[in-house]
């Protein structure tokens, strides 16, 4: 279930974005048996932004990611990371980020910190953000875009599962890297 929509606060040109789920993607990569990277995504992906280009301090964010719609490309492992060992995704359906403070950076960049849930798990993390535009749709509707990433220890959120290999490391790294695409369209008046 996701959040209500954010309320409107802060300065008078602070609007309310609603992420597109078609033109956004929540993607990771995870070291496998420390030799190369597994990536993955997420298939459904929505939420809110308030944001106020004029203000970007005072902008926030909520996200909801489905963990059912996890996709590595391979089913075998894809149910494996639905299962308890990895996202339990039949205790914890929802992946969720809270954000609460913007850092502005140089230009168009900067760090927006939160809350990010999984399986129950809320810890606080920080995105590298970058505004890549803003524009009009051909139906009039004015669009914004961001890339955020950040790099998480799967562990800290109770995703602890692994497998010791002959060599002495570990089927699957700790660190996860986290990219996300963000579209969004400003909710009408």
């Amino acid at each position: 279930m996701v959040a209500p929509p954010l309320p409107m606060s802060g300065p008078k040109n602070t609007k309310t974005w609603d992420i597109d789920p078609a033109h956004s993607s929540a993607e990771f990569a995870v070291r496998h048996m420390m030799i190369s990277s597994v990536t993955g995504r997420f298939n459904s992906l929505r939420g809110s932004i308030e944001y106020d280009p004029a203000a970007p301090t005072l902008g926030r964010a909520e996200a909801e990611i489905d963990a059912r719609t996890i996709d590595t490309g391979v089913e075998d492992r894809d149910t494996h990371l639905r299962s308890p060992d990895f996202f339990d995704v039949a205790n914890h359906p929802t992946i969720s980020f809270r954000g609460t403070a913007v850092e502005t950076g140089d230009g168009d960049e900067g760090r927006l910190a939160g809350e990010l849930t999984i399986r129950g798990v809320t810890r606080a993390v920080a995105l590298d953000v970058e505004k890549e535009g803003e524009g009009v749709d051909p139906w009039g509707n004015a669009r914004v875009a961001f890339l955020a990433k950040a790099t998480l220890n799967r562990k800290d959120f109770g995703v602890s599962w692994n497998q010791v290999l002959d060599n002495g490391g570990v089927l699957v790294g700790d660190k996860v890297k986290v990219t996300l695409r963000i579209e969004a369209i400003a909710r009408k008046a």
